[in-house]
């Protein structure tokens, strides 16, 4: 009898970990992807979402043909509970019994973060994205200041690096620039910090890039309050806007926390360096729905990325053990989160940022960032091969 690997999650992790067992095992697994989005979304183009400059139909695809190439079963559903001693996942689609189970259902906004949040202008998914775009048409029909920034325990600083520069690069272009006063707050304990900390150059290259555009930094701040015409900050501090974009802190699924021993108090799932359950030997978690323990201390608590590259990188190695516990062997394949690799590209409208090292997180033997307008060409070139990639389910290409 095949054996039964169920999938949650049908993004960057859930696909390449679905496909890469189906690829691997053939006909000796039954292969089901269980996700509450029927699109697959390239998150790195958002960013050029709020200006007009990609459209949902450009960064998108439907998830059910490309599976379907690959012999791999999609349910459009939403899981609602996971019974790991049964083996059994509840979904709005029905209940499915697995064998092997592997959770790679991504994040969820956490908007209660700040007063303010849920009417807050994001980028961190498609609808917000959208929504987005909107605010920006009505801001230039009467311009002003502009405040984008990532709250505290915030993450996802790469995609707001690349809104601020992006939005300092259409201001220029409207001729805009010089009316408007530009203002990034984090709450890293410096501009370049990333989430990743350490990398060769980063603040100074940050600092540079910001006087360039005339950007005004805050850095190493919480916030208190968003209101709708400006932002609070622990200290008091209050930043005027016209237009804001603000990045928040992520957090696993809801669902999964009523599984006892399989979630922390952010609802991801601790794994081992295998990326099985710390409890579940059957159960793997990859991609964001992985847990990562932040190994610093800062003033204001700033989170880890785990988007894109990192979550390929551990579905690979999941599918590596699924396989071999299906064939009887020994889950022995291991790549600990901070020793992935970091490979990052960072957009900033007509120029940019390559930053690589051997791992994403210190201590690194080698690290390097590259500036350059060569970047934002880079950029668009890995955007198209990437969803190229997906979208034909090639999840063994680099």
């Amino acid at each position: 009898m095949p054996a039964r690997i169920l999938v949650l999650g049908g993004s960057f992790a859930g696909m390449t970990a679905a496909v890469s067992i189906k690829s691997q095992l053939g006909a000796e697994a039954e292969v089901t992807v269980v996700a509450d989005r029927d699109l697959f979304v390239f998150n790195p183009s958002l960013i050029w979402v709020p200006f007009g400059n990609r459209a949902r139909a450009g960064i998108s695809f439907p998830l059910a043909p490309t599976f379907a190439r690959r012999g791999v079963r999609f349910v459009h559903a939403a899981a609602t509970a996971v019974d790991a001693d049964a083996h059994r996942v509840d979904t709005t689609e029905g209940s499915f019994d697995y064998d092997y189970l592997v959770i790679a259902t991504g994040y969820r906004n956490d908007l209660d973060v700040v007063p303010g949040m849920r009417e807050t202008n994001t980028i961190t998914s498609l609808p917000a994205a959208e929504r987005t775009a909107t605010a920006w048409t009505e801001f230039l029909k009467d311009p002003g200041d502009v405040v984008i920034g990532a709250t505290q325990s915030a993450s996802c600083f790469g995609a707001a690096y690349e809104f601020l520069f992006n939005t300092s690069y259409q201001l220029r272009k409207l001729g805009l620039h010089k009316q408007v006063t530009l203002t990034y707050v984090t709450a890293e304990p410096y501009a370049g910090h990333f989430g990743i900390d350490g990398m060769p150059g980063a603040k100074a290259m940050m600092g540079m890039f910001a006087r360039m555009e005339g950007i005004r930094v805050v850095t190493g701040k919480a916030m208190e309050a968003i209101h709708p015409d400006r932002i609070v900050l622990d200290d008091g501090d209050e930043l005027p806007y016209r237009f804001s974009m603000v990045v928040p802190p992520f957090r696993g699924q809801d669902f999964l926390a009523a599984t006892p021993g399989l979630v922390d108090a952010g609802s991801y799932v601790p794994v081992r360096p295998t990326y099985q359950s710390q409890r579940y030997d059957d159960v793997y978690a990859v991609g964001i729905a992985a847990a990562v323990p932040v190994p610093w201390t800062t003033a204001v608590p700033v989170g880890i990325p785990k988007t894109g590259f990192p979550s390929e990188q551990q579905a690979h190695v999941a599918a590596k053990n699924v396989v071999a516990q299906v064939r009887g062997g020994a889950p022995t394949h291991e790549k600990p989160f901070d020793r992935i690799p970091a490979l990052c590209i960072m957009d900033a409208g007509n120029n940019g940022v390559a930053m690589v090292a051997d791992a994403m997180l210190p201590p690194r033997k080698a690290a390097v960032m590259i500036p350059g307008p060569q970047n934002h060409l880079a950029k668009i070139a890995f955007e198209k091969y990437s969803l190229a990639k997906m979208r034909a389910g090639a999840v063994a290409l680099p």
